[in-house]
């Protein structure tokens, strides 16, 4: 049997280049790989280097103020919290997104935030999630959403924990409702103004149990407690 030795040349060719490629993936996996262990320990250790991004290749789409996302905290009973005190796994679409704004703006990120529920953060004691990296002058730039939209009537069933104003109008608009259900009959006729009177006492009696319900569970306005670090403040 002969041996062509110009297809024996051509396999060992062959055979370097194959080694030469898996050596390349390996390097790239494990490139990868220390990348996304960097990335995970700046969303759960922080950095203090400063942010360093290329305003031109900015999305102007993802740039928030921090009034902005304030005034949603607030009306959605939300917390904007640094990303140490997220409780919950980061999902790698979310680490791909912050590795390819890394690569885009040739740079390393931090001082990641998070937007979310309250339950979603590990809270300390007083005595579905966005990922946001600051800028300056108290801007954000929104690198990764994930999770299941907000129920739109989530905005509406926080809305009386928004600040004092909303609870007590809410307590006004119950007590109304409570006192056109009970019927006077005849009472009106013996004691002048007896609606206003059952409104009052009612009002008074539901303010106060709300309230009472209300900073007993240790519960603060969304106003107050949208950027706390704590669960009972």
């Amino acid at each position: 049997m002969r041996v062509d030795l110009k297809q024996e040349l051509l396999k060992q060719r062959n055979k370097s280049h194959e080694d030469s490629i898996l050596r390349e993936v390996a390097s790239v996996l494990a490139l990868h790989e220390q990348r996304r262990a960097q990335t995970i320990d700046a969303l759960q250790n922080g950095t203090t280097a400063p942010n360093q991004m290329i305003f031109d290749l900015l999305e102007t789409d993802r740039i928030f103020s921090l009034s902005q996302i304030r005034k949603v905290c607030i009306d959605y009973r939300l917390r904007f919290l640094e990303s140490q005190r997220f409780r919950n796994h980061f999902p790698e679409e979310a680490l791909s997104a912050i590795r390819e704004l890394e690569n885009r703006h040739q740079t390393r990120l931090g001082h990641f935030r998070i937007m979310a529920p309250t339950g979603a953060f590990k809270l300390d004691n007083y005595d579905d999630p966005l990922l946001f990296v600051p800028l300056d002058n108290d801007y954000f730039y929104l690198v990764h959403q994930w999770g299941g939209d907000l129920g739109s009537v989530r905005k509406w069933l926080v809305l009386p924990l928004r600040n004092l104003g909303w609870f007590t109008a809410f307590c006004v608009l119950l007590s109304l409702l409570l006192t056109w259900m009970i019927p006077i009959n005849q009472l009106g006729e013996k004691i002048p103004w007896a609606k206003l009177i059952i409104f009052l006492f009612l009002f008074k009696s539901v303010f106060a149990v709300a309230m009472y319900g209300f900073f007993m569970r240790g519960r603060s306005f969304s106003a107050q407690m949208w950027d706390s670090r704590f669960y009972n403040q």
